[in-house]
């Protein structure tokens, strides 16, 4: 496992834009495939974080969850095992705590839900109002 930090969170109006950022230490000789999930206020039947976004580090494939396609864009960062996650267009029901996760690039076979995914960050939030 690695350490994930995510930064950048915040507070922005519907249809602005905000950048969050997840750097990962810990094993720097490995590389990681990172992705991001959500979880909003908690609702009935409410059991997983929702994916948003999966970047394949090998391949440099990336996924995005439907509602989010078209709106969101997941990059590397220059530093490794470093994403950040742009974020535009955004909606009120995008409010929510977005977490980092990483797996083992040799490891990681392309699931998108959290199960396939052993590391995980603190959390950031967003809040987007309308």
């Amino acid at each position: 496992q690695v350490t994930l930090v995510e930064s950048g969170g915040g507070s922005v109006q519907a249809g602005g834009s905000l950048r969050i950022s997840c750097a990962a230490s810990g094993r720097s000789d490995s590389s990681y495939s990172m992705a991001w999930f959500r979880q909003g206020p908690r609702r009935d039947g409410e059991k997983e974080r929702e994916f948003v976004a999966a970047l394949d580090w090998s391949a440099g494939s990336s996924y995005y969850g439907d509602s989010v396609k078209g709106r969101f864009t997941i990059s590397r960062g220059s530093a490794k095992n470093t994403v950040y996650l742009q974020m535009n267009s955004l909606k009120p029901e995008d409010t929510a705590v977005y977490y980092c996760a990483a797996e083992p690039a040799t490891s990681w076979y392309g699931g998108l839900t959290p199960s396939y995914f052993n590391s995980w960050g603190q959390g950031t939030q967003v809040t987007v109002s309308s």
